[in-house]
């Protein structure tokens, strides 16, 4: 049974094999720097669409399929979860992932010994995409700082602590609030002024 293509040759992490043939051994290098696809990230830090990717890769025919290995490196950018100021970091993945032949895939599929993570050709066609968003995504920091030693915002008023390290605020527990105001200047004097 033949499947309907979907894959569009043109697009820049869509990887064409043909060159390759079935021949384990044979190697093509890819370097291209390709726009980043939308949602390349977490909620607090990831590559914005459309800004440069630059691949560094290899394609192996093996018996299996193609083998895609090499590099991805990109600049990510988001947001302190401290402070929440902004920060970028320089970001280089590695990328080696197996995309097997129809054929491999659908052994696998009938006997049901199915992987969850078969990447498969779609002819002589790879797409990276997937791929590629899982391993920058595992790659991006879990917790981005500005600094690593970041103090954050303040817990009462928000102020950024990193620019005043001798903020504070005198705060009184409100179980306490109605003794200490037993001992405020105004009330204290009106107290002696009674007696």
């Amino acid at each position: 049974m033949e499947r309907h293509q979907t894959l569009d040759p043109r697009s820049p992490l869509v990887l064409d094999t043909h060159e390759l043939g079935r021949r384990p051994g044979s190697m093509r290098a890819v370097q291209r720097t390709v726009a980043a696809p939308a949602d390349l990230g977490t909620a607090v830090i990831g590559i914005p669409e459309g800004s440069d990717v630059d691949l560094d890769l290899r394609l192996e025919a093996v018996m299996e399929g193609v083998l895609v290995s090499g590099t991805a490196s990109a600049k990510a950018v988001g947001e302190c979860v401290r402070c929440l100021d902004a920060v970028e970091v320089d970001l280089e993945v590695e990328l080696q992932e197996m995309f097997v032949y129809d054929e491999r895939a659908n052994a696998a599929e009938e006997s049901g010994d199915e992987d969850e993570d078969l990447y498969e050709l779609e002819g002589d066609l790879a797409d990276l995409e997937p791929a590629l968003r899982d391993v920058v995504v595992g790659g991006l920091p879990f917790q981005p700082l500005c600094t690593p030693d970041c103090p954050g915002l303040c817990s009462e008023c928000g102020a950024r602590l990193a620019d005043d390290p001798e903020h504070s605020h005198d705060l009184v527990d409100p179980r306490w609030s109605t003794l200490q105001s037993m001992f405020e200047p105004s009330n204290v004097s009106d107290e002696t002024k009674e007696s």
